[in-house]
């Protein structure tokens, strides 16, 4: 690999880490499973050790997922920082990943020390602080710094107690754990919305963290969630041992798991791994792995943290539950990006508590490496309990005569040639304005709340595309009361609540309608960074290749994509569409530019401001300034805030950047100081 593949693998490998992880965190729709995410990770890695040159400050190998909304005003939540950082674990798929994490602990620390083993539980996490023995916040991890507040809801959670019992709690502490969803409460859940037809929860982890970000706190509580607790950040509780500490949140009445165990050694650690793997299946919640901590408090301290993970701790992942089958036969589906994926129908097989029914064969490289034949049996995994996946073939199970599957030459729904674009696995379908799949895709993703916000869904969408009326997202701003009557249950109140939703629309900023239009790999947050960094669609159009790389995560291929959209007839008539209906396609007054004071000057922010950290980067473009992730050469300012990251100031100062304050910053461009009324405000926020 030279030195542009590992360029464009490593952004490549950053978009899919970014996507997947905000798939999971924040939408509760993960696409992969956990193995599979961490051996892409595994991979990002490798590849930044053996280039450093490309590994940068927001990598996903250096931050921590993220279950915050990308716009802080929709999620309903105040922001509040934690008192100590929210980390991630390192994962291990076997035993002598164990013996390597230990052997490391066991050089760096001299005296001898013990290991916790608990289990892992699959849920949300969460960190509850009490004061004077009440519960006083509940805070969600959020990025690892700060978090969504949820008090009110967790407060509806059976087994959190409002007040400690007894004594010896600290004034204030914090206490940090997991919400979860028993079996029994998401199969209910589930059979619920199967009867409202509305969209069934994959798994009961993805069940807990929706339920734990509802507006009502009411119906927070019939959703039947329970909370384990696992952790007290060290220095907060006078304690010898990690144990011991639990013990004493035990008989303060907090729901501390009893299934841990004190090991010695590796065999130990094993033993109690063994165990559970197998006496899991009887639990009434999922887990998917073991925890394993070093005990010693004064140890844990001594090995601290990576700016990832703890280093006294990994988690060892339990291999995904496994079932034989035979397929049936195969399905190949088209996606809203045009992509071919081909998809297993199954006998029905009972796996990780669900019936599985059909598991997606990826493409058409991973049917060949499987060797798959029609009517094969096959092995399926549910890694981490999502998405069924097909491993393996039972060789000794096949027919005689079986035949493999012929891929499809062509779009199994318009019919188009199919393509293999260099550099991609997947075949795709070119026939991006008249394959009916994808313009339907397109128009639900556009009409998604994430997007445009717009009241409809997939029985809608595929309604109003039979009735002829909409075939691109600008056709949605011309339908009328009439036409809407057409379709099977509205009624005069859905037709006027879906048309008042078209109108709210209009008043989508720039970086969310940006999103909508569905260009290839521009995510929520590159078209966030790309709004603000050009201002308005016409500058976005105008842009060369060096100017879209020169934004900030703006690698060759998203630029590659947005030069090809924008190269698009069919795409320039529907902006123009889309313009005419009145929807935002540039920054509004408030947020463009101020002033060229900054102009030429690159900014990177570290710590917390009087205003949110976007609202600071949108205050610096507005000025002419440059939003850069990391420190380099190349920085002409480290704009520091309070707690900024101890890695940026002391770079910062290694290379002579100036180092600046709010205050500085805002003499500099002519704004008044924040009051300090105005900070507190802000401030609640996070």
């Amino acid at each position: 690999m030279d030195y542009t593949q590992a360029k464009q693998r490593i952004e490549q490998l950053k978009a899919i880490l970014w996507e997947n992880s905000r798939k999971y965190y924040v939408e509760n729709a993960p696409t992969m499973s956990d193995y599979e995410y961490d051996q892409l990770m595994h991979e990002l890695e490798s590849l930044e050790s053996l280039y450093p040159e490309y590994a940068t400050e927001d990598s996903p190998t250096r931050r921590v997922g993220s279950d915050l909304e990308e716009n802080p005003a929709e999620s309903g939540f105040a922001k509040y920082p934690h008192k100590y950082p929210m980390l991630s674990l390192g994962n291990t798929y076997s035993i002598s990943e164990v013996e390597e994490f230990a052997e490391r602990a066991s050089k760096a620390i001299e005296t001898p020390f013990t290991y916790c083993c608990e289990l892992k539980f699959d849920g949300t996490a969460i960190c509850l602080t009490y004061r004077n023995g009440v519960l006083y916040r509940a805070l969600t991890r959020g990025d690892g710094v700060q978090g969504d507040d949820v008090t009110q809801n967790v407060l509806r959670i059976a087994g959190i107690p409002h007040r400690l019992k007894g004594s010896g709690f600290p004034a204030e502490f914090e206490i940090r754990g997991e919400i979860l969803m028993p079996y029994e409460s998401f199969d209910r859940l589930n059979h619920e919305r199967e009867l409202a037809e509305e969209p069934l929860f994959a798994n009961p982890r993805n069940a807990a963290s929706g339920s734990l970000k509802l507006q009502d706190p009411e119906e927070v509580g019939r959703r039947g969630l329970m909370c384990t607790l696992y952790h007290i950040p060290t220095g907060q509780v006078d304690f010898p041992t990690h144990d011991q500490a639990l013990k004493a949140a035990a008989d303060w009445g907090l729901p501390v798991s009893e299934n841990r165990e004190i090991c010695r050694d590796i065999a130990g650690i094993e033993a109690f791994i063994d165990h559970w793997d197998t006496a899991r299946k009887d639990l009434p919640y999922a887990t998917d792995g073991i925890v394993i901590k070093i005990n010693e408090m004064a140890v844990q301290q001594q090995l601290g943290y990576t700016a990832k993970v703890p280093r006294w701790a990994v988690a060892y992942k339990f291999k995904a539950e496994q079932a034989c089958t035979p397929i049936l036969s195969i399905d190949y589906q088209v996606g809203r990006t045009g992509a071919v994926t081909p998809v297993a129908n199954l006998e029905p097989v009972l796996l990780s508590g669900t019936m599985v029914k059909r598991a997606t064969l990826v493409n058409e490289d991973q049917i060949r490496a499987l060797d798959i034949h029609e009517g094969d049996w096959v092995y399926v995994e549910k890694g981490g309990e999502i998405i069924p996946k097909i491993t393996a073939v039972e060789p000794s199970k096949r027919a005689d005569g079986a035949r493999r599957p012929d891929f499809p030459a062509v779009c199994p729904d318009c019919g188009t040639p199919l393509v293999k674009p260099e550099g991609e696995a997947r075949w795709f379908c070119p026939n991006q304005d008249g394959c009916p799949t994808q313009i339907k895709g397109k128009i639900l993703h556009f009409l998604s709340r994430k997007a445009m916000n717009v009241l409809a869904g997939e029985a809608t969408v595929e309604q109003l595309y039979n009735l002829n009326l909409v075939r691109t997202p600008a056709d949605l701003y011309t339908l009328r009361e009439p036409q809407l009557l057409q379709l099977d249950g509205w009624k005069q109140r859905s037709v006027q609540r879906f048309l008042q939703s078209l109108r709210d629309s209009r008043k989508v900023p720039f970086e969310r309608v940006l999103f909508a239009v569905g260009i290839r790999y521009v995510g929520e947050t590159t078209a966030r960074d790309l709004a603000r960094h050009f201002g308005t669609i016409e500058a976005l159009q105008a842009a060369s290749r060096e100017e879209l790389l020169a934004v900030p995560d703006v690698g060759e291929v998203i630029a590659d994509s947005i030069l090809a959209y924008f190269r698009n007839p069919s795409a320039l008539r529907e902006i123009e569409r889309l313009k005419e209906a009145g929807l935002q396609f540039s920054l509004n007054t408030e947020t463009r530019k101020m002033s060229d004071i900054l102009a030429g000057k690159t900014l990177v922010i570290s710590g917390n401001f009087s205003i949110s950290r976007d609202e600071m980067k949108a205050l610096i473009e507005a000025n002419g300034g440059k939003n850069s992730s990391s420190v380099s050469s190349k920085t002409d300012y480290l704009l520091a805030g309070t707690k900024p990251g101890p890695e940026k100031v002391k770079k910062a100062t290694d290379l002579g950047v100036e180092i600046i304050d709010e205050a500085r910053l805002r003499e500099m461009i002519g704004l008044p100081a924040a009051s300090e009324e105005e900070g507190e405000q802000q401030l609640s926020l996070f």
